[in-house]
């Protein structure tokens, strides 16, 4: 019974899913059928507390190529025969144990992911949470994390495009670590992960086999705790140039010899095991392997070990079995290995062998339909409250400091400029970034074609906090406005639900409230969400993350070269569209402002979702007919942080008309109002009459000027002291652990 105890615990599986297990089988499980079984039925792999909420999702469209899970990525026909696919994954616990090989690992597994479906990666981004930079293991973290990106990506040859990077306590012990990528190809060249066809063999392909990752499914559904250093070995190892070998053969396999195989799978969570499986259940097959066959960089591994290793840069091919030495061959000749290590069966078995011992055997449908939970919700009464505070009994600020309240949130850990980050990325590799980091969204060209790509990545995880479907549908809208802001209309979404631990009400409220919220998004956007991920427990004894529920969208502008950035010209008039600057109180609730000046999070949220669809429309029609110089969406610290951040990309100055700043001058200046945007003109009075026909706010607020003053109501302030502050605020926070030299450079 004790070795029982120990099992269960290291596959996370409860006595009574041990119970269900034993049920299924008519019989007690094996060591290694238990292994393969609590691996699949484990959160990771099998979302048995986030898959009964995804009937929620919007998942289909009229573009949409594949079932929203059902493939390694989803993939959407942008036409001329071409297919982009794109997911966002998580890789947070293996992060906070190993920050370097954590991250890095979970770049190459996001990258698998896209080529394992024959396409060509193009892009990654990132979703990062950390605690407080004052504190400096905090510190470490970021600099462990950004660094396993950067070497991961940059070694690839990928270039890391864009992302977002938020400060919270909540996230102390606990970061974020989402990847997203981008991928292309022709549609002809599109793959599936499945295994079909009996008797066609099974074949790995990339580096031999050793015992890191054991467990690591199993270790990202249980909260972390004090003794989860110990669980160090769960956190893979990578090596990036291997990766971009396995990646030019595996697209180069797709376009030019798709014809020999059946099906290509990555080896990601539970290794072998999910991949094998999982592509004999989409292909209703079954699969037979002997484990002796499988190349091992460690001596004397158990069948155990070798089917739930997660040892990186593995695929599983499937080819036909007449194709079997040109494939092998094909893979030799790019200095891989590729060893036939079993076969597929009519039988729909998991058939496991060591040499001539049967180690496993059980039907796929077992193993691939985990128990599924419906959990009570109850929301978190001290929440409940925080919603219902009246922010309009706050007093309002003092013009006299209005000043000092923008530098102090320019060179916060959350508004300050991302430079200290992205300059670690290579973000111009391969030659298609045409908008790099730093502005609303990147937007890369795809070769021989006219259209482009903008992608990004948002989500602030207070405004979840305070009201999880407010909070996850603001997400969604935010991103749609950064990808809008760039020219292009948003397509799809992938979404990564960080939440804590979904067996306590409060959280399994946050899921439930997050997902609808975030589906209702997506329909007013019309933008399925056609792949995606659940993280759940994120916790630590301190306590839960903040539930983040982190939204990748992607957008296709008709024309890559006409995109739109931040940057406005001399002489530009700048209007705000979408809302007033006369903002309520309640914009402020979850905003930077509220945090940077308080500490606290509070108050009431809304969006209309008809009006954030309508003003998207309407910029996208100003693009169009060629009216705007540059566009930026209005988001965290408001109105007079989104002006500046133009001035900042342009050089140039900035004069406000006199403007009606309302009752509330905190919020006409740093309110979040959740639909607004800044453009930038040469044609204000065209601009004007567009607009005339619309009920959508519509305000000019000044002009670009020739000078190194920026105004805006009571602000009044010298461009380059601002930008100074804002430049270099990351740097100086992360930098306390060494020695500035003076010059900004540590």
């Amino acid at each position: 019974m004790e070795h029982l105890e120990t099992l269960l615990s290291q596959v996370a599986m409860s006595e009574e899913e041990y119970g269900r297990l034993v049920d299924m089988l008519d019989r007690e499980p094996t060591e290694v059928e238990l292994g393969m079984t609590g691996a699949l039925w484990s959160e990771h792999c099998g979302y048995k507390h986030s898959k009964p909420l995804f009937h929620h999702f919007p998942t289909t469209g009229p573009h949409v190529l594949t079932e929203a899970g059902a493939e390694n990525a989803g993939a959407i026909d942008i036409g001329d025969g071409w297919v982009v696919v794109f997911k966002i994954e998580s890789h947070n616990h293996p992060s906070a144990l190993e920050p370097y090989e954590g991250a890095a690992t979970g770049v190459g597994g996001i990258l698998r992911d896209i080529f394992a479906m024959g396409m060509r990666p193009v892009a990654l981004l990132n979703s990062l949470r950390f605690g407080p930079l004052t504190e400096a293991h905090n510190r470490t973290l970021l600099r462990g994390v950004v660094s396993g990106i950067g070497g991961y990506g940059n070694c690839v040859g990928v270039p890391t495009v864009g992302g977002e990077i938020q400060m919270h306590t909540s996230y102390s012990g606990n970061p974020l670590v989402n990847a997203m990528c981008v991928g292309v190809g022709l549609k002809t060249n599109l793959l599936s992960a499945v295994a079909e066809g009996e008797g066609n063999p099974i074949v790995l392909v990339g580096a031999d086999t050793g015992r890191d990752g054991i467990h690591g499914a199993t270790f990202a559904s249980v909260e972390l705790d004090e003794d989860s250093a110990s669980r160090r070995p769960a956190v893979q190892v990578g090596h990036p140039f291997l990766e971009k070998l396995l990646m030019e053969a595996c697209v180069g396999l797709a376009e030019d010899h798709s014809d020999w195989i059946v099906g290509l799978q990555d080896l990601g969570a539970a290794g072998l095991t999910s991949s094998a499986v999982e592509a004999a259940d989409r292909g209703n097959s079954g699969i037979d392997i002997d484990v002796t066959l499988v190349p091992r960089r460690a001596e004397n591994m158990t069948a155990y070990e070798v089917m739930l290793s997660e040892s990186q840069e593995r695929m599983l091919v499937i080819p036909h079995r007449k194709y079997l030495k040109e494939v092998i061959e094909y893979f030799k000749s790019w200095e891989i290995n590729a060893t036939e290590i079993g076969i597929v069966t009519s039988n729909g078995q998991v058939t496991i062998r060591e040499n001539d011992t049967v180690v496993a055997s059980m039907p796929v449908n077992i193993m691939t339909n985990p128990p599924m939970y419906t959990n009570d919700t109850a929301i978190d009464p001290v929440v409940e409250l925080l919603a219902l505070e009246n922010l309009s009994l706050e007093p309002d600020i003092d013009p006299l400091i209005t000043t000092d309240i923008l530098f102090d949130l320019l060179q916060s850990e959350n508004l300050s400029s991302r430079r200290w980050v992205y300059q670690q990325y290579d973000h111009q590799v391969l030659n298609n970034t045409v908008l790099k980091p730093g502005g609303d969204a990147a937007v890369i060209r795809i070769k021989g074609l006219k259209q482009g790509l903008a992608v990004s990545t948002d989500c602030n995880g207070r405004a979840v906090y305070l009201n999880p479907q407010v909070g996850a549908a603001l997400a969604v809208a935010e991103a749609a406005r950064n990808v809008i802001a760039t020219g292009a209309r948003p397509v799809a979404v992938t979404d990564c639900l960080n939440f804590g631990n979904p067996e306590k009400n409060e959280v399994a409220y946050q899921l439930e409230k997050s997902i609808i919220g975030l589906s209702d998004a997506s329909r007013a956007f019309e933008t399925p969400v056609i792949s995606g991920n659940a993280s759940l427990y994120n916790e630590t004894p301190g306590g839960q993350i903040m539930p983040t529920p982190t939204i990748g969208m992607l957008g296709v502008i008709s024309d890559a070269a006409s995109r739109l950035t931040i940057s406005p010209k001399i002489g530009n008039r700048i209007f705000l569209i979408g809302g007033s600057v006369e903002q309520s109180a309640s914009t402020l609730a979850a905003s930077e402002f509220q945090w940077t000046r308080t500490g606290r999070i509070a108050g009431s949220l809304s969006i209309d979702l008809k009006l954030a669809r309508e003003t998207g429309d309407l910029i996208l029609l100003m693009h169009d007919e060629g009216l705007l110089s540059a566009a930026h969406d209005v988001g965290d610290g408001g109105i007079a942080v989104a002006l500046i951040e133009m001035s900042f990309a342009s050089g140039y100055g900035f004069r406000a008309n006199a403007l009606d700043l309302g009752e509330r001058l905190d919020a006409a200046l740093f309110g979040e109002g959740p639909s607004r945007f800044l453009v930038a003109t040469d044609k204000p009075d065209l601009l004007i009459s567009l607009t005339d026909g619309y009920s959508i706010p519509v305000t000019e607020l000044g002009e670009v000027e020739a000078t190194q003053n920026f105004s805006f109501g009571p602000i009044d302030v010298d461009l380059g002291e601002a930008y100074t502050r804002w430049n270099l605020g990351l740097d100086r926070i992360i930098g306390q652990d060494f020695t500035d030299d003076g010059n900004g450079d540590f």
